[in-house]
């Protein structure tokens, strides 16, 4: 599997909670997507992430279409837990029970057209251990059944993925990581455990590829930012501080010829030899500048030090 993986949560197109919050990145094109995806496999890209509640649906349809007969070729990790309906697009609960992780798996290998999931991941970060227990072990009997390959918990929490993590086939933790958002509990678990560290949000959302940004477009998550998502404020654009906190950065990211985004995957891989940043695209210009970082490698160890001076950590 590539050390880079590519997040599919943009390319699921704009979706809603059922109060007409926006849970998407705003308007995506189906082709675009298809295509940044088919560059990403001709770079080297060989991880892709996504969950069945991104455009309800949509999103591991796209990926599904996209890789066809390279399926083999690649390692899909898709997550469970969310209902949703798929002909308005909305996200309307949870379900944490056996029986709807069954359904839930059954259909999102038909959307992905595959007859196996790489990664299965728990959808609700804030499940009760209890409950969890109960799924790491449903997640046994679909290792056994050929239906997925591994399981995983998409949460912040060390103490709940922990549980996860007595589990035979628990491979990974996918987790918030990047420069201006450290995880050393998470990470500690993830080297203890000898876990995959699966970073979701690697460039803060958008805040660490350089973009100064304004108001996001109405279908865009960042233009009502719900109470998880930090560095947007209100809604109006980018947070002052957090962006104070980029451009201290910028001189010693953009080293040694990265761009912005580059260098905060760069610092991810100097973080840990366990991590596995999951950056999002929409476009074969995005999916370009992210795989490019590959060769570039991890930060060194002065570099990611003079990292957290700038920060004061």
């Amino acid at each position: 599997m590539s050390a880079l993986g590519f997040g599919c949560w943009a390319i699921g197109g704009e979706w809603q909670s059922a109060d007409g919050q926006p849970l998407g990145w705003g308007r995506v094109d189906d082709e675009e997507s298809v295509r940044a995806i088919h560059r990403a496999l001709d770079l080297g890209v060989t991880f892709f992430d996504t969950a069945d509640t991104y455009g309800a649906g949509h999103s591991e349809r796209v990926l599904g279409r996209a890789l066809g007969k390279r399926r083999a070729d690649v390692v899909v990790a898709t997550k469970w837990g969310n209902v949703f309906d798929e002909p308005t697009r909305t996200h309307i609960g949870a379900d944490d029970s056996p029986a709807y992780a069954r359904r839930a798996l059954t259909a999102s290998l038909r959307r992905l057209g595959t007859d196996y999931v790489d990664l299965y991941q728990l959808h609700l970060s804030d499940a009760e251990p209890e409950r969890a227990a109960q799924l790491r072990e449903l997640c046994e009997e679909f290792v056994e059944k050929g239906l997925i390959r591994a399981y995983a918990w998409s949460t912040d929490d060390p103490a709940r993925a922990a549980v996860f993590a007595e589990g035979k086939h628990c491979a990974a933790v996918q987790h918030t990581l990047n420069v201006l958002q450290d995880a050393p509990e998470m990470l500690a678990l993830c080297e203890e455990s000898e876990l995959a560290s699966i970073n979701r949000s690697p460039l803060a959302m958008g805040l660490l590829t350089g973009k100064r940004g304004g108001a996001m477009e109405a279908g865009d998550i960042r233009s009502r930012p719900p109470a998880w998502l930090q560095g947007f404020g209100d809604g109006s654009g980018a947070d002052p501080a957090w962006l104070a906190r980029v451009d201290a950065l910028r001189e010693v990211l953009t080293s040694d010829g990265r761009t912005l985004a580059q260098g905060a995957l760069s610092w991810l891989w100097a973080r840990s030899r366990r991590t596995i940043p999951i950056p999002g695209f929409r476009s074969v210009a995005q999916a370009e500048q992210n795989a490019g970082a590959i060769a570039k490698g991890p930060l060194t160890a002065a570099q990611s030090a003079e990292i957290d001076r700038l920060l004061g950590r």
